[in-house]
């Protein structure tokens, strides 16, 4: 088991849940806005939240964003180590670095200082494209014995000034790799470890490539926090991060929508009527399983488990509750009754 640390009043590591992140793409110091999106992302269920702080109007800032905000706010510092320590005595909840690029180690000593005095958390955040040139020459290119070496010079520093509130992240943008970084660091460290498979892309492959590289890791026991990288809304972010927690059975909050891929059999307009419940579903926090199913025949057996579903003929479809029919209703008002029932639950 990792050793738990906290990023305010959210345990990460030691057994605790897997909590979920993402990082807002507003300006820092444009607070109202980044308040805005923040409020957003909590709703969608988001437990921390990262900004970027690359200047002092931006550190500045996060006095007034992180009074306006209930989720923990990391602060991500890169080069200027003096915007980490302005980013701790502003309210930050915890600190994303790179040890090895802000200057030498008394301003590392800095930082730690900084956090060690308000107990702050200090994330290492090593990424294989801006991995140390010394050990691109070592090791030829990225691979992940250089991604975990990167990160154990780095822990070893701060280590150095008995700081040991550490979290610590290998991401890289080739899933195998990735996994391979992550599994080598699992056995020789025992800090929590935050998940993510940087730079994914667009929610099609994105999605794919961080429900492999993290809900793989997560099914083997490895991981503590995890952030879905997308090209999109980070409220995106936040629902493939659900998803993926769901589906590894670390979640139980949340409708687990169910549905089969359609055959000849089908006979109603099943695909558009998924997509449209899904969205309505998004924000639904009911720990039940909705199931839709693409003929009359064989739905409700297929889908007994289910707490609700619905079962599709020409133009009509059935609605039944844990493989009981309930009632036969149009095509057209198939999901509305759907919804009906889910709000009796």
């Amino acid at each position: 088991m990792t050793k738990r640390i906290f990023a305010g009043q959210v345990a990460i590591g030691g057994g605790a849940p897997v909590t979920i992140q993402s990082m807002c793409n507003t300006r820092t110091e444009d607070a109202e806005a980044t308040i805005a999106q923040i409020h957003a992302l909590e709703d969608a269920g988001c437990e921390i939240i990262r900004v970027t702080v690359p200047n002092m109007d931006a550190a500045r800032a996060l006095s007034i964003i992180r009074d306006a905000i209930r989720i923990p706010l990391v602060a991500d510092i890169h080069f200027d180590y003096r915007l980490a320590v302005e980013a701790a005595a502003r309210g930050a909840d915890a600190i994303r670095i790179n040890p090895g690029n802000i200057g030498g180690e008394d301003n590392v000593r800095a930082v730690v200082d900084a956090c060690r005095a308000r107990r702050l958390p200090i994330r290492i955040g090593v990424n294989g494209g801006s991995l140390e040139k010394e050990l691109l020459a070592k090791y030829g290119r990225v691979t992940p014995e250089a991604l975990v070496e990167s990160a154990m010079t780095h822990i070893r520093l701060l280590e150095k000034y008995d700081f040991t509130d550490v979290c610590v992240s290998v991401k890289s943008s080739d899933v195998p790799l990735n996994m391979a970084a992550y599994r080598l660091l699992h056995e020789t460290v025992d800090y929590p470890l935050h998940l993510g498979v940087t730079e994914a892309g667009t929610p099609s492959m994105g999605l794919i490539k961080s429900a492999i590289g993290i809900g793989g890791l997560l099914c083997e026991g490895i991981g503590d926090t995890i952030r879905v990288s997308l090209t999109a809304d980070p409220v995106e972010e936040v629902y493939a991060a659900k998803r993926i927690l769901q589906a590894c059975g670390l979640r139980k909050t949340g409708v687990n929508l169910v549905s089969c891929p359609t055959c000849g059999r089908t006979a109603y307009d099943m695909i558009p009527l998924v997509e449209e419940l899904e969205k309505r579903l998004a924000g639904c926090d009911k720990n039940i399983t909705v199931a839709v199913m693409g003929c009359v025949v064989n739905g409700p057996g297929e889908a007994s488990a289910a707490d609700l579903g619905v079962a599709g003929g020409k133009g009509e479809g059935l609605v039944f509750r844990r493989g009981a029919v309930l009632y036969k209703v149009p095509e057209e008002k198939l999901i509305d009754a759907l919804m009906d029932e889910i709000e009796k639950l």
